[in-house]
């Protein structure tokens, strides 16, 4: 009997070891599957498999979408050349319309005969008045082409300022530094500027550049001035401060880079319009967001197209015609000129003309 007893309990004890042992060996199993991320159980069969399949999909997908987006924005936006129209109240009281070219950026190299061949085609449009704000060049031999694009253009009435990029070449840049608000800048090879102006104004474009310049097209008479780039820090507006002289039907302002120092000069003498480039429209904007840099004080909302600026004065920024040639893409935003035309402002202003300057009113 008490073998049987004392057998008894060697058989409970062995158990309880035994389970003892299984639960140890199962708590440090699974100590460390937390540590190595490894399931105690065994897999689904197929499940890891499946997984993996899953995320390679993914990825590949992402990684062809990206490719196509850069492809389609490097090879087929950036030369998807665009005409944009709008109609802006800005004349004095019965005048007739008139129709204003708007051209900006172009960043021309001498290789860029279809954007050559566009631009000279703009004056079938047969303007009023043709605008150029700026950065014609991307090349130190580049005169010839900008010439050659603007050829039939010059035979119409026309005035210019230059941007940073008519007297600077590019440089490659980090295209985070667009995000950053102050940064040293760097200027590239000084290019043929004084060229570039000397066979405008041969031509018969004035040079607005800190100047100011009465125009007279069929009989509307324009009041004009402009700015050296504020994006090099070499505007002076002092020199062109003070309402234009007489009641001419237009009073227009030239800026390249939209700087609102320079803006609020003009809507300050209330100009009726100031023209201006600079931005590429964010060059690359997200649809549903848009601009997401404009390289300048400007707001985003502002990056292209018309909006006020203040109580009078209306403000239209061209998206333009180019890129860096070291950053040859646009997306959701091609290049583009800009047909104006301007028409008289109504007698009892519309809440669709009194748009605060707060808000952008985007007519293009």
């Amino acid at each position: 009997m008490l073998i049987a007893v004392s057998a008894i309990r060697r058989v409970d004890l062995t158990s309880s070891s035994r389970d003892f042992i299984a639960a140890v060996r199962s708590a440090r199993s699974r100590s460390f599957s937390s540590l190595t991320g490894a399931n105690a159980s065994p897999p689904e069969p197929g499940r890891t498999l499946h997984d993996v399949n899953s995320w390679a999909r993914f990825a590949l997908g992402a990684a062809t979408t990206g490719a196509a987006t850069v492809a389609y924005a490097a090879g087929v936006e950036r030369r998807r050349w665009t005409l944009r129209e709008a109609m802006l109240p800005v004349l004095a009281p019965g005048i007739r319309p008139l129709r204003i070219l708007h051209i900006s950026d172009l960043h021309m190299t001498p290789v860029q005969t279809g954007k050559q061949r566009w631009v000279a085609e703009l004056a079938a449009l047969e303007p009023d008045v043709v605008v150029n704000t700026g950065d014609n060049l991307a090349h130190r031999r580049a005169v010839p082409s900008v010439l050659a694009a603007l050829g039939p253009l010059l035979e119409r009435p026309g005035l210019f300022v230059f941007g940073s990029n008519d007297y600077f070449g590019p440089l490659p840049k980090n295209p985070l530094r667009y995000f950053r608000r102050h940064e040293d800048r760097v200027h590239g090879d000084p290019l043929p500027w004084r060229d570039l102006r000397a066979a405008l104004v041969e031509r018969g474009w004035a040079d607005a550049t800190h100047t100011r310049i009465a125009l007279d097209v069929d009989g509307v008479r324009i009041a004009a001035a402009g700015v050296d780039d504020p994006h090099l820090s070499l505007d002076c507006y002092r020199r062109i401060a003070g309402h234009p002289i007489g009641e001419p039907a237009l009073r227009l302002g030239l800026t390249h880079s939209p700087e609102p120092r320079v803006l609020d000069g003009f809507a300050a003498d209330r100009y009726d319009l100031v023209l201006a480039g600079h931005t590429h429209g964010g060059q690359l904007r997200v649809p549903g967001v848009g601009a997401l840099v404009t390289n300048c004080g400007l707001d985003r909302s502002r990056a292209r197209g018309a909006s006020r600026w203040g109580a009078h004065t209306w403000l239209h920024v061209s998206a333009g015609l180019g890129t860096s040639p070291f950053a040859p893409i646009r997306f959701a935003c091609p290049p583009e000129a800009t047909l104006l035309t301007l028409v008289a402002r109504p007698s009892k202003p519309h809440a669709r003309w009194s748009t605060p300057a707060s808000a952008a009113a985007d007519v293009s």
